[in-house]
């Protein structure tokens, strides 16, 4: 008896848990179907999202703001309030990319204004 209740106990237990799946999509055999156009088709809305949040990430600056301040030290960067910026050249141009703040000793670092 003991053991009939041990096993509704568990199984009970085990089916209070729901799974969860992505889409789910029906539909009748006789439909003609590829599923490798489907994954071609998940994998560039895939590739679109990731774009999507990579530019959301990545602040590129043609040109800075007044009043930035060059620093030298740990590296060439810019410093404007409370962003960041570091020089790229990229096709014969001077972009400024948005980076996380250096290092405590590079603030105390010479600094120049641009203006």
């Amino acid at each position: 008896m003991k053991k009939i209740i041990n096993t509704g106990l568990l199984l009970l237990f085990i089916s209070s848990f729901s799974a969860v799946s992505g889409q789910v999509v029906v539909r009748k055999s006789s439909e003609p179907f590829d599923a490798f156009a489907v994954r071609d088709q998940v994998l560039l809305e895939h590739d679109w999202q990731q774009a999507l949040r990579f530019q959301r990430q990545i602040q590129i600056l043609q040109a800075l703001p007044v009043g930035c301040l060059a620093v030298a030290i740990p590296y060439r960067y810019f410093s404007c309030g409370s962003q960041f910026y570091r020089p790229y050249s990229y096709q014969n141009k001077q972009l400024y990319i948005e980076v996380d703040e250096p290092s405590s000793k590079a603030s105390q670092s010479k600094s120049i204004i641009i203006d």
